[in-house]
């Protein structure tokens, strides 16, 4: 890469760097995040379940107030309320929606930052594109071998250079940011299906299965 870039071209590779440092910073962050909540960990619900439904309510409570799982502290939620309201259970679904909320609300957190990432980076690459162009022509302008394309050459691969810089980044973090997303809606649809099951039962599985 040629060292005699304008100031600006200088700026967009700065900023760049600096959007790919930030999504790496995100993705270390959320990846630490969801193993200390727990996400993605559903065999201590099962077993919170199985003592709830075949009348084990205490040794289902102490399990679940171990709170090392986003689904057991959901289920925590559910089994209190069902257990301080046992005639009405919207109580017990309202304490989990609660809880749930507070936990969707944690893992969505810093979401953002990769969506602003994936929208920012082929701008900025773009925006580095056409200075690149401008420079090179402005060059060519000012000098007297209009015919030699090696004048154009090096400015031109700068540019263009910044554009694929922006769209790699970008996709990095659209893929990142999706398998996050993935991850988040897999543990929604998890709370939803162990809320269920601890008010209304388990649906008995067909023979043979």
């Amino acid at each position: 890469m040629p060292l005699d870039l304008p100031l600006v071209t200088w700026i967009v590779f700065a900023a760049l760097a600096g959007l790919s440092v930030l999504t790496l910073t995100v993705v270390i962050f959320k990846l630490m995040q969801f193993r200390r909540m727990g996400v993605g960990r559903h065999r201590l619900a099962e077993a919170i379940l199985d003592d709830w439904l075949n009348g084990r309510p205490d040794e289902a409570q102490r399990k679940a107030q171990s709170g090392r799982t986003v689904l057991a502290r959901v289920l925590g939620a559910t089994m209190s309320g069902l257990r301080a309201r046992p005639g009405e259970p919207a109580y017990g679904e309202e304490l989990a929606r609660q809880v749930a909320l507070a936990e969707l609300v944690q893992m969505g957190a810093r979401m953002r930052l990769l969506e602003a990432v994936v929208q920012m980076a082929p701008m900025l690459g773009l925006l580095g594109t056409v200075i690149g162009m401008i420079d090179a022509f402005g060059n060519l302008a000012l000098s007297q071998q209009t015919s030699d394309p090696r004048l154009l050459a090096g400015g031109i691969w700068t540019a263009l250079t910044t554009t694929a810089a922006g769209l790699a980044i970008a996709l990095v973090a659209y893929f990142v940011s999706a398998w996050l997303e993935g991850r988040i809606e897999d543990e929604r649809q998890g709370i939803e299906l162990a809320v269920s099951a601890a008010i209304h039962g388990r649906i008995a599985r067909a023979a043979g299965r």
